[in-house]
């Protein structure tokens, strides 16, 4: 299922292409902007993997936008000019679409999307926008995951090896979609860990193999929301 938000300064062109989106099958349209900076305050917080972006806007083009999200998001450029597709073919996107848009071109970039989608949920590793540039990270070699005590919009990973590795500008819910869903579960608001690292776990405390220092172990506490789930998850 592709669950996609549209971002573009004209509201016809938001109107025509929700409409064009009802009309493709397995698509939806969880919501729409008019305004790039609206849309980057609250794209973190929405559950979507495909986002829709105008190119040209006042104040902020689709190229910018699209350079603080594509860690987390596929993303398609519509436009009515040719001559931005080389940059955005450098930024990695899903597709180039051209305006008027026509829904048969709109279906083969879902089309594109999806397989992305989900090669990106098979595949062991994951590029993401780091502190170090952009990072080729596998997951297997993830151990625990927190919110940046610095900027709440970063979260640092840390690796069984030690290694810190801040990601830029991405939420936890975001990120938990895209590591492998048997292998992560989220425990509170701020963290994630990878369940091969909890040595044990009781109703309200999460002990894990991660050295803390002092010979000590990193211990979590679990978050009321995450209970059920997490038990969940051991029982299977």
């Amino acid at each position: 299922m592709i669950k996609c938000v549209i971002l573009d300064d004209e509201l016809l062109a938001i109107s025509y292409l929700k409409l064009l989106c009802e009309q493709i099958e397995n698509v939806e349209v969880v919501k729409a902007f008019n305004d790039p900076k609206v849309f980057l305050s609250e794209i973190g917080t929405i559950d979507c993997n495909v986002c829709i972006l105008d190119i040209e806007m006042p104040g902020m083009n689709g190229l910018q936008v699209a350079e603080l999200i594509s860690n987390s998001k596929k993303i398609i450029f519509t436009t009515a000019y040719k001559e931005y597709a080389a940059e955005a073919f450098d930024l990695n996107v899903v597709d180039y679409v051209r305006k008027p848009i026509k829904k048969e071109r709109l279906i083969q970039a879902f089309e594109k999307a999806q397989e992305l989608v989900a090669s990106s949920q098979k595949k062991g590793f994951i590029e993401w926008n780091t502190n170090i540039g952009k990072t080729v990270i596998f997951t297997e070699q993830i151990a625990y995951i927190k919110t940046s005590e610095i900027d709440s919009r970063d979260k640092e990973i840390i690796l069984y090896d030690g290694t810190a590795i801040v990601l830029k500008n991405l939420s936890l819910k975001n990120l938990l979609e895209m590591l492998p869903p048997k292998d992560f579960a989220q425990v509170n608001k701020k963290e994630i860990v990878a369940l091969s690292s909890i040595k044990v776990f009781s109703t309200n405390e999460i002990i894990t193999t991660i050295a803390s220092g002092n010979e000590n172990f990193l211990k979590l506490q679990i978050g009321e929301a995450y209970k059920s789930s997490l038990m969940e998850m051991f029982a299977k």
